[in-house]
Formats: structure tokens, sequence, C-alpha cells
């Protein structure tokens, strides 16, 4: 009994992964969900009480397995760039599920696991920083938001950009890699 729960649980998850990550919150409906994971929709219910814990389920979800795929390495933070990329690459939901999560959710309470990922990678950015590994012109804020953008920028721009953009993936990666290397490095002002 147990296994069968465990099945029914792990294909609503995956059939409200893929509805979230096309239609968010809003326009997800959780009957296209359940005929999508052959069940009934009261399963839904009975599992995650209502449609916003699903999301929840999905997106903690989501969060575990991208700490558990990209970890980040405060002494290589050009190649933390390019693993975020290659996980919004492989894995587009990851960044869509992520978009409908600041969309719909902006003032919203904060999933425990995006505040205790959040909450490490700015501690290793810090103690970074102390050691001088890091340079310190940017705080542990702005360099992990920038880094961040930097990694998802080109699955992030509008299409008709897009469309002039490099098509092959080695070369947006390498400039997302090289631009993350280049943030680090220190520029002082020129005086005239």
């Amino acid at each position: 009994m147990a296994r069968d729960a465990d099945r029914t649980r792990r294909r609503l998850l995956e059939a409200a992964t893929v509805e979230f990550a096309a239609l968010g919150i809003a326009g997800a409906r959780v009957d296209r969900i359940a005929e999508a994971a052959g069940c009934n929709k009261a399963m839904i219910y009975a599992y995650f009480g209502n449609k916003d814990r699903l999301f929840d389920a999905v997106f903690t979800a989501q969060v575990a397995d991208f700490l558990d795929q990209v970890h980040l390495d405060a002494s290589d933070l050009p190649g933390y760039a390019g693993r975020l990329f290659d996980r919004y690459e492989d894995h587009p939901e990851t960044l869509r599920l992520a978009t409908w999560y600041r969309l719909e959710r902006p003032r919203g309470a904060p999933l425990q696991a995006v505040v205790s990922s959040n909450r490490g990678k700015l501690e290793g950015l810090e103690q970074a920083q102390r050691e001088g590994v890091l340079p310190g012109h940017y705080t542990p804020v702005e360099l992990l938001t920038l880094v961040l953008s930097i990694s998802t920028a080109w699955a992030s721009m509008p299409p008709e950009l897009g469309a002039s953009a490099a098509g092959d993936r080695d070369r947006r990666r390498h400039t997302v890699v090289d631009a993350v290397r280049r943030l680090l490095v220190e520029n002082r002002p020129v005086r005239s």
C-alpha cells in the first residue's frame, strides 16, 4: 500500500511540475494534473491539501534537486555560473517554476527550502570575502544576484533578441562563465 501511495504521490508531483512550469499557479488546473498523473483529483487534496500546497511541494522538490546538482563553490564562481547555466538549459522547468514563484508569490510566506539555500550561499560568499578568496567590491547579496542574473540571461531574454543570439550552447555557456570571471576583477576608478 505504501509503495502505491509513494508512486501516486510521485506521479502527481511529476504531472504538477509540467503543469505549473507551463501555466503557473493561477493557470494550473488540478483536474489536468490528476488526469496526467492517471489518478483521481481527490488524491491531490488527500496528499497535498490544495493547489497552493501542491505547488509548494513541487517547488521545494525542485529546490532540493537543484541543491543536489548545483553546488556553490565560493572559490569558483565562474564554474558555479556554468553549472547554473547547464541546469537551466537541461531543466528549463527549474527557471520557469522559480519565475512563477516570484510572480505569483511576491509577498507570500517564504519557503524554508529557499530561505535555507540563500542563507547558506550568502554565508559562503561572505566567508570567502573575509578570507580574501573573493573581492569585496560587491556585498554577498549583490554578488549572488549578479551571478544568478548572468547565468539565466540566455534563458530569460525576449524571443526577439534570442533569435539573434548565439545558437551554440558552448558559446553561450562560455559567455556566462567569462562574464562572471570578469565580474570578479576589482576595477578601480581611473582618475582623470
